[in-house]
Parts: structure tokens; C-alpha cells; sequence
């Protein structure tokens, strides 16, 4: 493996989930569009039409699909810390209700 090889895959590792998937996204979309252009006989295969539907079907595909998996993440962060709130309600709520109820001494 080359410097440079190591150099991109340490990138992809530190980007993160969204990112990752954005990209991946945005990158299928630039496919396609490709695909699409070399296959439709209506189209005339320029540099322009290559880059200009590139750029448009990569930055959308690529923007709505990051933004999508943000939201998740975020929703993903709220549902946890949510529950994490409720467990210690529930926690700080048996605690109190045992201070104010002491069991019995049995020995008496």
C-alpha cells in the first residue's frame, strides 16, 4: 500500500456517517447521470452536458442524501439522551420513594 493510498483511506475514516453516505450518494448520481447521458441518443455527449448534469445530480443526490442521514443521526442522539433522562427520573424516583417509605424493622 502506498503513502497515498493510506493518506485517502485515513480520510474516509475520520469522515463521518452522513458524510460518508453523502458522498457515496453523490457519486452514484454522477453514475447514473453518465449512464444516462451516453445511453439517450436525444442527448449530445459534450463536456458541458457530462459536467453541468454531474454537478447538478451529484450535489443533489449527494446534499439531500447527507442531510437525510444527519437528521437521523440527530434523531438517533435525542431518542438516546431522552431515555437516558428517563432512566435516571426513574431511578431518582424509587430512591426518593424509598426514603419516604422505610421498610419495617423486622427485628422488633
Amino acid at each position: 500500500m502506498t503513502d497515498t493510498d493510506s493518506r485517502a483511506g485515513n480520510l474516509w475514516q475520520r469522515l463521518d456517517g452522513p458524510l460518508k453516505i453523502g458522498l457515496s450518494f453523490a457519486v452514484l448520481g454522477i453514475v447514473l447521470t453518465i449512464i444516462g447521458i451516453f445511453r439517450d441518443p436525444t442527448t449530445p455527449v459534450t463536456a458541458w452536458s457530462l459536467g453541468v448534469g454531474s454537478l447538478i445530480s451529484g450535489g443533489v443526490w449527494g446534499l439531500v442524501s447527507w442531510a437525510i442521514a444527519t437528521a437521523a443521526v440527530e434523531v438517533e442522539k435525542d431518542v438516546s439522551q431522552a431515555e437516558a433522562a428517563d432512566m435516571l427520573e426513574d431511578r431518582d424516583a424509587e430512591s426518593s420513594e424509598q426514603e419516604s417509605n422505610p421498610e419495617p424493622d423486622e427485628s422488633t
